[in-house]
């Protein structure tokens, strides 16, 4: 029963998939982390069935493009992408450390998130109009998977910023060895089924995956002096961006 419950935890935090409704405990946290990534493979399925019924009704490149990619935010209800445009706020902000956790929690948005929401989106739909072959946007689709067993991780091992708010609380509440031990078996086998479906895409997609994480880790610890629930939606969303560049370079070259 557990286990149901922090599945169920899971998928009421991290998306808008309707779950049933009970008061949380702190033991039913406990492994919640470990279905976080099944959030990204609902994501990439419902990306790939686009894709298959864009083919079947033969809808036009910029139907499919725009639509594939609001199904994230339709899944995450724009949960990681608001956290996302938090940190842009805060990172140029350039105020002290403090100030910049204060701006986070801050639920006003400034010029620079929307700013940078704009590049963004600019960036992800050209990227993701040139994933042309299928191998190359199957190992795309697993890289939501990817991405939340590496945020998983980050949860569990990386210092938190401030010891508040609903990071440090799953945080806390992780057994970590657990935790750390299931999301490392899961990632080895996504990262396999990618490299089964395009080697080539695979090796482009998780490098880029991993590389975005060090950054992460880097920027956070610089700026804010760990990570937060915030940072935690800004490394998924900037993981997303260097995934779907991989996969498109990976596709023309």
């Amino acid at each position: 029963m557990r286990i149901l419950k922090a599945f169920a935890i899971a998928f009421s935090t991290y998306s808008k998939i309707p779950m049933p409704q009970f008061p949380w405990e702190k033991e039913d946290m406990k492994y919640s982390l470990c279905f976080f990534p099944w959030v990204g493979a609902v994501t990439g399925a419902m990306i790939w069935l686009w894709f298959r019924i864009s083919l079947a009704l033969e809808l036009s490149t910029f139907t499919y493009v725009l639509v594939a990619a609001a199904i994230p935010i339709l899944v995450t209800g724009g949960f990681h992408m608001d956290g996302y445009m938090d940190t842009m706020d805060a990172f140029h902000s350039y105020q002290p450390k403090e100030k910049k956790l204060e701006i986070l929690k801050d639920s006003h948005i400034g010029a620079f998130s929307v700013i940078m929401l704009v590049v963004y989106v600019l960036i992800y739909l050209a990227g993701f109009a040139q994933i042309m072959d299928s191998g190359s946007l199957k190992v795309f689709c697993c890289g939501f998977f990817l991405s939340r067993c590496l945020s998983g991780l980050g949860v569990v091992t990386l210092k938190a910023a401030k010891k508040e708010g609903i990071l440090y609380t799953f945080a806390d509440s992780a057994g970590r060895k657990i935790v750390i031990c299931v999301l490392c078996l899961q990632m080895l086998l996504c990262v396999l089924l990618m490299v089964y479906f395009s080697w080539k895409a695979a090796a482009a997609v998780v490098i880029a995956a991993i590389l975005s994480f060090v950054y992460y880790r880097y920027r956070s610890y610089k700026e804010f002096g760990g990570i937060t629930g915030d940072t935690a939606g800004y490394f998924l969303t900037i993981c997303e961006m260097v995934m779907v560049i991989a996969a498109a370079a990976a596709t023309v070259c």
